[in-house]
C-alpha cells in the first residue's frame, strides 16, 4: 500500500462528511487535504481508543516527533510520507500540525470546561487551526479569510459536541461547559448517566437537557452564521469545500435540534446519499 492509499482509506473509512466535500476538488488539492485529514484522525484515534492514558501520552510524544523529523527531511509514518510534498505549495507548517496534537493532549489531561472561553481554547486547538490550514489548501488568497476558517471550524466543532453528548458521556467526557449545566439545572452524574442515575426524575431529567442542548444547537447555527459572514467575496469560489461542509453540519444540526433526546443513546448522522446531495447543490449553485 503507498502513502496516498494509506490516507485515502483512513478518509474514506472515518464516514466523516468531510469526505464528501473532498471529492470536488482537483487532484493535487485534494490528495493534500486527504492526507492533512488522515494526521488529523490518526491523532485524534489515539485518544479515543487507547484507554491507558500514558500509552496514550507516549503516542502523542511520538507524533511530536514524527512532525519534527518530518520537517526535517526523515519521514517515517505514511501519512507524513503523503502529507509532506504539499506542505510548502499549501504554507502547512510544522505549528499547525503540533497544535492539532495540543488539542488532543488536551483531550487527555480534562474532561471538563468551566465556560465557553475554556471550551473555545480548546476548539481552537482541534477545529480553528484544521479550518486555517483547510483553507489554504482549498485556495485562500484573501488574509480574512483565516477568521472565516477559525470561526467555521467553531461552529463544526460545536456541532461534534451535540451531536456526541451521549458517546462522550459514555467515556465520562462532558464538552458541554460546567457553568452553562448550571444555568439549565443538569447535573454532571444525570448527564454521565444519560438521564437513567439513580433517583432521577426521567421526564424532569428530559425536560432539563432538551432546553439545554436547544441553547447549545442556537449558538452552533449563530456560529454557522457569524462565519459565513466573514467569508471575502473574492475567496467563496475557492471555499466552497468548506460551505459544502458547512451545508452538511448544519443540516445534521437542525435535525438535533427538533429532538435533541436522540444524542443520548444514538449518534444522530444524514445518509451518505443526503450527505452527497447537500455537497452537490454548493458546488452547483455556489451557495448553501
Amino acid at each position: 500500500m503507498t502513502p496516498q492509499d494509506y490516507v485515502q482509506q483512513k478518509a474514506a473509512a472515518s464516514g466523516s462528511s468531510f469526505y464528501y466535500a473532498f471529492l470536488f476538488l482537483p487532484p493535487e488539492r485534494r490528495a493534500a487535504i486527504t492526507a492533512f485529514y488522515a494526521f488529523c484522525r490518526e491523532v485524534d484515534d489515539v485518544v479515543d481508543e487507547v484507554t491507558d492514558v500514558g500509552i496514550a501520552q507516549t503516542k502523542l510524544a511520538w507524533w511530536r516527533s514524527e512532525v519534527a523529523q518530518a520537517y526535517a527531511g526523515e519521514k517515517n509514518h505514511p501519512v507524513m510520507q503523503a502529507l509532506m510534498p504539499h506542505t510548502e505549495r499549501f504554507d502547512i507548517e510544522a505549528r499547525h500540525l503540533l497544535a492539532v496534537i495540543d488539542g488532543c493532549q488536551m483531550d487527555l489531561e480534562q474532561n471538563r470546561y468551566l465556560d465557553f472561553a475554556n471550551l473555545q481554547q480548546y476548539c481552537h486547538l482541534v477545529a480553528g487551526v484544521v479550518g486555517e490550514v483547510a483553507a489554504r489548501i482549498f485556495g485562500q488568497t484573501d488574509h480574512q479569510t483565516t477568521a472565516y476558517a477559525h470561526r467555521l471550524g467553531l461552529a463544526f466543532q460545536l456541532t461534534n459536541i451535540v451531536r456526541d453528548v451521549g458517546e462522550d458521556a459514555v467515556r465520562g467526557r462532558i464538552y458541554v461547559p460546567v457553568n452553562e449545566l448550571q444555568r439549565f439545572d443538569v447535573k454532571a452524574h444525570e448527564l454521565l448517566k444519560r438521564g437513567e442515575a439513580p433517583g432521577t426524575d426521567r421526564a424532569d431529567f428530559e425536560r432539563r437537557f432538551q432546553a439545554l442542548m436547544r441553547f447549545q444547537c442556537e449558538r452552533a447555527m449563530s456560529t454557522y452564521a457569524e462565519a459565513l459572514a466573514l467569508l471575502p467575496e473574492t475567496d467563496r469560489r475557492s471555499q466552497k469545500p468548506g460551505l459544502m461542509m458547512a451545508s452538511i453540519y448544519r443540516t445534521l444540526l437542525q435535525e438535533i435540534a427538533t429532538d435533541p433526546l436522540l444524542v443520548l443513546t444514538r449518534r444522530v448522522s444524514l445518509t451518505p446519499l443526503r450527505k452527497f446531495w447537500l455537497a452537490w447543490k454548493v458546488q452547483a449553485l455556489g451557495r448553501l
